[in-house]
């Protein structure tokens, strides 16, 4: 059964989703969902007890969550509850909430976008740009956040294609290429920017996308060089990458005077201010 994962944005929140092809069927994570819907500032406990309650209830909704691998935020793979478009607007209708509404349009534009998306993949690259766009991001940044994605495409699809599994041995080859380049962990780097769920490229400076960029360019023809198979193989292209990346950060930073290396971030301005007194 083959699976898409990605991200869909409602307003602010990013709903995590997997695309079973075999049944044309987006899955989204209920938790995401509750999240949303802005009924609880905790949505994990919110939905626990509302799934008891329905349980208890003898509700049929509960009998239709599957549990799927989506992405947490520390970049791992976990089972996670999840249920499609049909379900969650039944369980939508247990959560008294002023986003209901909504939430609803926005369910049934996302499964046709992703039907436009299918026959021109040019309409997900436009929406990614116009998200940037309403969140303040300058063009020069929108580019080289474009070009950084691609260049990781490219990588990602030399690892899939070799022998490398999907989730947690990307990951962890991801960290090695970003402890390499970067001298800090993925995570280290997030708690440096005070991010928590949110995508780290994101929130990287113009400088910090091109050195990543540069590192994985590098490690994917590193690995096309000597045809890195398996996930043992391809750690050596991941660190020479990254390494070649370190090199010419460091060249910079004697040159300039200044870190590449940035705690900034586009937070919008509340929570900057509630990561900077944590």
């Amino acid at each position: 059964m083959k699976k898409n994962t990605s991200l869909a944005i409602f307003e602010n929140f990013k709903i995590r989703r997997v695309y079973v092809e075999k049944t044309e069927t987006w899955y989204f994570s209920v938790v995401d969902i509750i999240h949303a819907l802005d009924v609880s500032s905790d949505a994990r406990n919110y939905w626990k007890v509302l799934k008891s309650n329905l349980r208890k209830e003898g509700s049929e909704v509960v009998t239709k969550i599957n549990q799927l691998k989506m992405t947490a935020s520390d970049g791992k793979s976990y089972k996670t509850d999840a249920t499609n478009t049909e379900t969650i607007l039944r369980l939508i209708q247990s959560v008294p909430s002023k986003k209901a509404e909504p939430i609803k349009l926005w369910l049934a534009k996302v499964g046709y976008e992703r039907m436009q998306e299918m026959t021109d993949p040019e309409k997900a690259l436009n929406r990614s740009r116009e998200y940037w766009q309403k969140q303040g991001r300058s063009e020069k940044w929108i580019q080289q956040r474009m070009m950084s994605q691609e260049t990781r495409n490219k990588l990602t699809d030399y690892w899939s294609g070799h022998g490398v599994k999907k989730d947690q041995e990307f990951a962890i080859l991801t960290n090695i290429i970003h402890q390499e380049w970067s001298d800090l962990s993925v995570k280290d780097h997030k708690n440096l920017k005070g991010l928590k769920t949110q995508n780290l490229r994101d929130h990287m400076s113009e400088a910090e996308l091109i050195f990543t960029a540069l590192a994985e360019l590098s490690t994917r023809q590193i690995a096309e060089r000597v045809r890195a198979e398996g996930f043992d193989q391809n750690k050596i292209p991941a660190k020479k990458g990254g390494k070649i990346a370190k090199d010419a950060r460091m060249a910079l930073e004697e040159k300039t005077g200044k870190s590449v290396i940035t705690g900034e971030n586009f937070l919008p301005h509340s929570k900057k201010e509630k990561a900077k007194f944590k």
